[in-house]
C-alpha cells in the first residue's frame, strides 16, 4: 500500500491482539510513532489491550500518559475502561483507582476489572471490600462479578460472604450456569462446608461433583468427601481415577 493511515495500522494491531500476539502490537505502535502517523482512540485501545495481555506496564503507562492525556481522551469512558483493565491486569493497583476516578460513568466493567486485579494480586480482603462497595453504590452486578468474588471468598475462607454472594447469584438467575456452578462448588469445598442449593452430581455436571470431593479431601474434611462420593455412587455416576485418588487422601 502506498499510503497506510491510522485505520490500516489499527486493523493490524487489533488482529495481533485477537491472535494473542501481544508483543507485536507494541512494536507496531512504536513504528506508527516513528512514521508520524497520528494515533486515534482505536489505536490506543488496541495498544492498551495488548499491554494488558502481556503484562507490559511500562509500555501501557507510556501509551496512557503520552498519548491519551495529551489527546484529551483520558475522560473517555471506553478508553478509561481499557486503562483500568490494563493497570489491573498488570497488577498496578496503586494507579488503577486514579484512572478509575477520572471515568465520568462507572458501569460494571471497570469495577470487575479492579475486582479481578485484587484477586490476581492475592488481595482477597480488598476484593471483598470492593464487592461490598459495588453493592452500596448499586452497581448492576453480572456473572463476571460473581465469579470474581467467589474466588477471594475461597482464598480467605470467607464463608458468610460466599453465602451472601450465592444468594444474589440465585436471585439473578445465574445459578444454573455450569461455570458459575463450578465456582460455587470450589468456594464451598475450600471453605470446608456443604450447603443446600449448590449443584449436585449428575452425568452432565460430573466434574462438579469430582471437584467437590477433591476440595473436601484436600482440606481435611474426610467425612464430607465420603458423603458426596457416596451420593455420586447412589445417583449412578461412575467415579473415575480422579475421584478415587481424592478419596484415598
Amino acid at each position: 500500500m502506498r499510503l497506510c493511515d491510522a485505520v490500516t495500522w489499527n486493523v493490524m494491531i487489533s488482529g495481533h491482539v485477537k491472535c494473542g500476539q501481544g508483543q507485536k502490537p507494541l512494536g507496531l505502535f512504536q513504528q506508527i510513532q516513528q512514521e508520524g502517523v497520528e494515533a486515534d482512540l482505536v489505536t490506543l485501545v488496541g495498544v492498551l489491550n495488548a499491554c494488558a495481555s502481556v503484562v507490559a506496564l511500562e509500555e501501557g503507562m507510556c501509551a496512557h500518559i503520552e498519548q491519551i492525556i495529551e489527546s484529551g481522551w483520558d475522560s473517555d469512558v471506553f478508553i478509561g475502561n481499557c486503562s483500568v483493565d490494563m493497570h489491573a491486569k498488570c497488577g498496578n493497583m496503586e494507579d488503577v483507582y486514579r484512572v478509575f476516578n477520572k471515568i465520568p460513568l462507572h458501569d460494571v466493567v471497570p469495577w470487575n476489572a479492579i475486582l479481578f486485579g485484587h484477586v490476581k494480586c492475592g488481595q482477597g480482603e480488598k476484593a471483598l471490600e470492593l464487592f461490598q462497595q459495588m453493592q452500596q453504590e448499586e452497581v448492576q452486578l453480572d456473572p463476571v462479578t460473581f465469579v470474581g468474588v467467589l474466588n477471594p471468598c475461597a482464598s480467605v475462607v470467607a464463608l458468610e460472604e460466599g453465602r451472601c454472594a450465592h444468594e444474589q447469584i440465585i436471585q439473578s438467575g445465574c445459578d444454573s450456569d455450569i461455570f458459575m456452578g463450578s465456582s460455587l462448588v470450589d468456594m464451598y469445598a475450600k471453605c470446608g462446608t456443604s450447603e443446600k442449593g449448590i449443584p449436585r452430581c449428575s452425568h452432565e455436571m460430573l466434574y462438579l461433583g469430582m471437584l467437590l470431593v477433591a476440595g473436601f479431601a484436600m482440606h481435611g474434611h474426610g467425612n464430607e468427601a465420603l458423603e458426596h462420593f457416596e451420593q455420586m455412587c447412589q445417583e449412578g455416576v461412575e467415579p473415575d481415577h480422579f475421584c478415587f485418588s481424592s478419596i484415598s487422601l
